[in-house]
């Protein structure tokens, strides 16, 4: 499946498209807030694995529909090595599929499903995990990332 196309701002003041990454694979991970524990982990987790991950010619971009500026504090405080991208407006989220209806304490509201799309170097969803669970993530990702090559 062809991945969607979009343009977002990013933390570095660019702004960002996909199709800015053909001819290399990209990691995109959606996560529903930045400086919560559970986006924290996972995002110092591709940070910890940032260097095997490069290695291998992969770029990892992580979006959320926090504000630049919280993006910024975000990164700067887990020293994050790769860009975030704000979908403020929705439209990317929407384009993945990861915006959904979500409960917490008997509570229905709607926010980002943790998601994570594995898009080869001509533009594929070669492979998406759906509802992450933090722990162990990247390792998963990392395998599938060895299994392109």
């Amino acid at each position: 499946m062809k991945a969607p196309d979009f343009e977002l701002p990013a933390d570095n003041g660019e702004i960002i498209k996909l199709m800015d990454y053909k001819g290399k694979t990209v990691v995109l991970y959606f996560y529903p807030k930045d400086s919560t524990p559970g986006c924290t982990q996972e995002a110092c987790s591709f940070r910890d694995n940032f260097a095997r991950i490069t290695a291998k010619g992969v770029a990892v971009l992580g979006i959320s529909k926090d504000s630049i500026k919280k993006h910024k504090n975000f990164k700067e405080k887990n020293e994050l090595p790769f860009l975030l991208l704000s979908d403020e407006n929705n439209n990317v989220c929407e384009k993945y599929q990861v915006w959904k209806e979500k409960m917490n304490f008997g509570k229905k509201y709607f926010g980002i499903e943790r998601s994570t799309f594995l898009i080869d170097n001509k533009g594929n969803i070669v492979k998406e995990w759906r509802k992450v669970k933090v722990n162990g993530h990247v390792d998963e990702v990392l395998k599938e990332i060895e299994n392109l090559k």
